[in-house]
């Protein structure tokens, strides 16, 4: 049976993951719960919790193998198993996460983009194909892609959600700045970037008011 864990423990395995890989592995045999904690600004028990939800190798007074940590948090994010995505807006954010390599390493690869202007389409500087969006459910079903990054202009962003959903589309990572409807069966990540801004800006206002103080 698969193991569930938390939205909120879901979120940290990737902070794990990320510093474990800048660890030296040829020195760095094991780790503890406690000195990833202390690494990352955690509670031990927290950590320990987390990691036990996705592996098995941690022993007490020796903590886990830092290799076989990596390889069961990248298989239970699942990112052993490369997600083929399209994306949706080839606009100065959409292309730069079109270019971006850095997704290959989280199991996702941009096979493709879709934008309404023509002028736009063809191939965009990283080699990635960019096609008229009336091209998108064809191509979606035709090669089984089920993940979908929208990157267009709030107004259209649920017109293109919906067309998404007719293509076969199963999970959407959306950028626009608006809320989207989409049917139960359909999985729906909102980056909100405006209010990843909000809580960096009230952090920083209560640490200047603290140094006040």
């Amino acid at each position: 049976m698969a193991k569930t864990i938390s939205v909120q423990a879901l979120q940290r395995l990737p902070l794990y993951l990320q510093y474990l890989k800048t660890l030296p592995l040829d020195k760095e045999t094991n780790i503890s719960a406690k000195a990833l904690g202390n690494a990352l600004g955690m509670g031990e028990i927290q950590v320990r919790k987390d990691l036990s939800a996705v592996s098995d190798g941690g022993k007490p007074k020796v903590g886990n193998c830092t290799a076989e940590l990596i390889k069961d948090i990248e298989a239970f994010l699942g990112y052993d198993n490369v997600n083929a995505a399209v994306l949706v807006g080839a606009g100065r954010l959409g292309g730069a996460l079109l270019s971006y390599e850095g997704f290959k390493a989280y199991g996702l690869n941009i096979v493709a983009a879709f934008d309404s202007d023509l002028e736009k389409c063809g191939v965009d500087e990283s080699g990635k194909q960019i096609f008229p969006i009336s091209k998108m459910e064809n191509l979606c079903r035709r090669l089984k892609i089920e993940l979908a990054i929208i990157t267009v202009p709030a107004q259209n962003a649920q017109q293109v959600c919906d067309s998404l959903v007719k293509s076969g589309i199963k999970a959407i990572w959306n950028f626009a700045p608006t809320h989207l409807s989409v049917p139960q069966d359909i999985i729906l990540k909102n980056e909100i970037m405006a209010a990843s801004l909000a809580v960096l800006s009230k952090n920083l206002r209560d640490k200047k008011k603290q140094l006040q103080q």
